[in-house]
């Protein structure tokens, strides 16, 4: 064997992966098809760091956010990477949000969330300008550099040997004695490399390439846009303000998130895709001026400005309930030695050193 494990794919989740495996001593080498890591998903987001509020009790994004949350945390202290604790006002803007704002504080609570209840004169205090009749406080949401993130699991990889090569596209994996081939292209050349071991952490392609190496039990892939808009001068608000949930599950709404030099963005929205696009209309401004006012009243639209779009590599379709985080090994799909993540969506950026820890696992059980 060439190598221990490929990994295919580096964004955030599949650093993740790779630096755990090569802290545990294998060899371990990291193809991605874009110039550089984290092109898609892993840079294309609001950067927060998820407490754990929203998702099914006993589900995958449930327990790895909790877990991940944590672990993240830890990470960034000892490697320096800049995060911040913020918090997260959840907000409920009229009466008739209270009953789906109390079911999100009992579905935390199962979850082993803390969350703090808010009246309104409580909402008032820590943001004057929004305009809610209750809430809920969250002091563990928070918020990080998934760039500054991503260097720092490249960092560790590389320290224990391991090696990322960009400008690769892997095109199939063959079964051979021991372990897989994957061949491809790399830098306009044609590669082969066999590996005891290889990992899908393809994102938005991982099922493309479960198809290419003809993969059972594929799930479905639903491309789903989410645009930001950056408003411009000072920001009124000192944590991230949240709205309610979209009624179809798919979004958490347009929300003020910050990042780490405190510029106010907004977003994301929901929009389904038959085809990858990253673009954002300044079209949408006033669309997006009328959800913000809603909880901040004195929204200028005229200081919105078309920022940036992430695509969510979501499992349910329009309207469907969502679905939970994918972890498929030759158990399921049929192909020894492959595991394969389908689904990684939010908390996905929170959840990726709890991910690493399942995937490791599941490679260490073979």
């Amino acid at each position: 064997m060439d190598v221990d494990l490929v990994v295919i794919g580096a964004g955030v989740v599949g650093l993740a992966v790779a630096q755990r495996m090569a802290r545990g001593g294998r060899s371990v080498l990291v193809l991605e098809q874009e110039s550089s890591f984290g092109q898609h998903c892993s840079s294309r987001n609001s950067e927060v760091i998820h407490a754990g509020i929203y998702y099914a009790p006993g589900s995958l994004k449930a327990q790895l956010c909790r877990q991940g949350r944590d672990l993240l945390y830890d990470w960034c202290r000892t490697h320096a990477v800049p995060h911040r604790a913020l918090g997260k006002l959840l907000v409920a803007v009229t009466k008739d949000e209270i009953p789906a704002l109390k079911q999100l504080q009992a579905n935390a609570a199962a979850n082993g969330v803390e969350l703090h209840w808010q009246s309104a004169e409580d909402v008032a205090a820590r943001e004057p300008q929004v305009r809610a009749v209750a809430g809920l406080f969250s002091p563990l949401t928070g918020i990080v550099d998934s760039h500054a993130l991503m260097q720092s699991f490249e960092a560790a990889l590389q320290s224990r040997g391991g090696e990322l090569c960009c400008n690769t596209r892997v095109d199939a994996l063959e079964a051979i004695p021991g372990g897989l081939r994957v061949t491809g292209t790399s830098a306009g050349e044609s590669f082969a490399v066999s590996a005891r071991q290889v990992v899908n952490a393809g994102g938005l392609f991982a099922q493309q390439l479960q198809k290419a190496v003809g993969a059972a039990a594929i799930p479905a892939l639903s491309l789903c846009q989410g645009r930001y808009f950056n408003y411009s001068g000072r920001s009124p608000f000192s944590h991230l303000v949240y709205p309610m949930p979209e009624a179809n599950a798919a979004g958490l709404g347009v929300h003020a998130t910050l990042d780490l030099g405190g510029q106010l963005r907004f977003g994301p929205d929901v929009r389904y895709l038959d085809q990858l696009d990253y673009q954002v209309d300044d079209g949408l401004r006033d669309a997006f001026a009328t959800a913000i006012r809603r909880y901040w009243p004195d929204c200028d639209a005229a200081r919105l400005q078309p920022a940036y779009a992430g695509v969510r590599p979501k499992l349910s379709g329009p309207g469907e309930p969502p679905r939970d985080f994918v972890i498929q090994d030759q158990s399921v799909h049929g192909i020894d030695g492959l595991v394969s993540l389908f689904g990684i969506e939010s908390p996905g950026l929170t959840a990726s050193l709890a991910l690493a820890e399942q995937v490791a696992a599941r490679l260490d059980a073979v």
